[in-house]
């Protein structure tokens, strides 16, 4: 699910960047990291919060009501996007909130971009088809499928390349780059272990 938060005072971020939200639970702080899946954070921004049932805190972030407070700290990472002209996102699972923010960063400033999503049950799916209509690249595939065609053709016409994931995930698209002819340090990956 996605959380709208609003931008606390002096708070800024890029997509790709990452938060700390923590709650209160049952008298216990938790707390957990989560990557910005907005373009911006000028007055309000967005996280995508996979829930799992037994999670920690994720459960608890799905119940909030609007005047709700979490605690937010950061941005934290380095793996995020700047208006640095074209933008290559590959992204599997949880991955494709900081990939819809960067291409609709892209998209905001006239750039382009090229998204390639392996997920089997694919999330922000009207996100993504916004953005084909835009005329930017968007190649959804299964969890499992090859990476390395679509991947290809993502990273043929150059711009800056992001990959997010889960670890396994992210050397599969390594190794797709790889391929592609793409150096590993032009790769700004962010892993969610």
């Amino acid at each position: 699910m996605a959380i709208e938060l609003d931008t606390p005072q002096g708070f800024s971020a890029f997509p790709g960047q990452f938060v700390k939200l923590s709650l209160t639970v049952e008298g216990e702080g938790v707390s957990r990291f989560y990557t910005v899946s907005s373009p911006d954070t000028e007055e309000s921004f967005e996280v995508t919060v996979g829930v799992d049932p037994e999670g920690e805190l994720a459960p608890h972030l799905a119940n909030l009501e609007s005047g709700d407070t979490v605690s937010i700290e950061g941005p934290f990472g380095n793996a995020y996007y700047e208006g640095e002209g074209r933008a290559v996102v590959i992204a599997g699972g949880p991955g494709v909130g900081p990939a819809v923010a960067i291409a609709e960063r892209a998209l905001a400033e006239d750039e382009d971009a090229a998204v390639v999503y392996a997920d089997d049950e694919p999330i922000h799916e009207s996100r993504l088809h916004a953005l084909d209509a835009a005329g930017m690249s968007v190649d959804l595939i299964g969890e499992g499928d090859d990476l390395t065609g679509p991947v290809e053709a993502a990273a043929s016409e150059g711009g800056t390349v992001f990959v997010f994931g889960f670890a396994e995930f992210c050397e599969r698209a390594q190794d797709a780059l790889d391929a592609a002819g793409v150096p590993e340090d032009a790769v700004h990956v962010e892993s969610f272990g």
